[in-house]
């Protein structure tokens, strides 16, 4: 009878587990290889861009992609150039893009509660009526609710840059999405226990949807952020105006300056990239948030 050696399933194992590591390292070392040309492809255009904004306009066509020598002069003359108001028009989008973000966390989360814990006749075909609204494009729509507002007298004002925005079929959708991840027996529990609407949004559909909440104060913070034709059409004064527009007017004032241009760009930039750094991991799971259920 032929003896069986109980090491050998063991070292069985340990063959496949090394072997199926090895396979996970070569694949991710060919995804790494595979994202490199798209990671030149959108590093080298804003490595070009800082580079431009840190030489003199003497240099800036003899600079390839990293400059000779480092000046700050462009900042500077972005904040305290007499000719425009550029700290103003910052402080503008960040009054704006944050009055808007905050408005639609809100009135989104009131409304996808609606949709998806209180039961009222013609609730689907509402939200349906909700949705197609995403379907219409914001262009064809802009000459109307320019006019709109300019009978009322609303143009050359911040609340006409934030009231037409309060609201969104996206945020709607996408809280709704997340609220139906929620077991129903939660919501008959808290019934049962005397917790009424108000109270179950406050206190736990919210703190449960804090993940869609990021991702959703997020991208309508960066849609309200680098918003162009909306602003240009219903502000013409230096107190109202966003600091996209400012960026145009760098060039309307100085069109021989490209690196004063570039540092004006450089500087709208840094809040989307801080977002996108900082909360990618969020929005990710505010975006998948649902994307299973419902």
């Amino acid at each position: 009878m032929k003896a069986t050696n109980p090491s050998l399933p063991q070292e069985s194992h340990q063959f496949h587990k090394t072997r199926s590591m090895r396979k996970r390292e070569l694949k991710n070392f060919g995804n790494l290889l595979l994202n490199i040309p798209l990671l030149l492809i959108i590093l080298v255009p804003l490595i070009y861009t800082v580079s431009i904004s840190l030489v003199n306009t003497d240099e800036v066509y003899k600079t390839l992609l990293f400059p000779h020598s480092i000046q700050f002069g462009n900042y500077v003359n972005a904040f305290t150039n007499p000719s425009y108001s550029f700290l103003r028009y910052i402080g503008n989008s960040f009054i704006v893009s944050t009055s808007v973000m905050l408005c639609q966390m809100v009135t989104a989360s009131m409304a996808a509660f609606a949709f998806v814990f209180l039961e009222f006749k013609g609730r689907k075909l509402l939200f349906l009526a909700v949705l197609a609204t995403m379907m219409v494009p914001g262009e064809s729509t802009i000459i109307a609710n320019y006019l709109t507002v300019a009978r009322w007298g609303w143009t050359n004002s911040l609340h006409v840059l934030i009231i037409p925005y309060m609201t969104s079929a996206m945020g709607i959708f996408l809280l709704r999405q997340s609220y139906m991840t929620f077991p129903k027996e939660l919501k008959e529990a808290a019934t049962i226990d005397g917790c009424g609407n108000w109270r179950f949004l406050l206190t736990i559909a919210l703190p449960l949807s804090r993940p869609a909440l990021g991702a959703l104060g997020a991208y309508v913070f960066l849609n309200t952020w680098n918003q162009y034709m909306w602003p240009l059409l219903t502000t013409d004064s230096d107190a109202y105006r966003t600091v996209q527009v400012g960026i145009s007017m760098l060039y309307d004032i100085d069109a021989q300056s490209m690196g004063l241009m570039m540092a004006g760009v450089v500087i709208v930039i840094v809040p989307s990239l801080s977002i996108f750094v900082f909360m990618n991991k969020q929005l990710i799971n505010g975006l998948m948030a649902g994307a299973v259920k419902g």
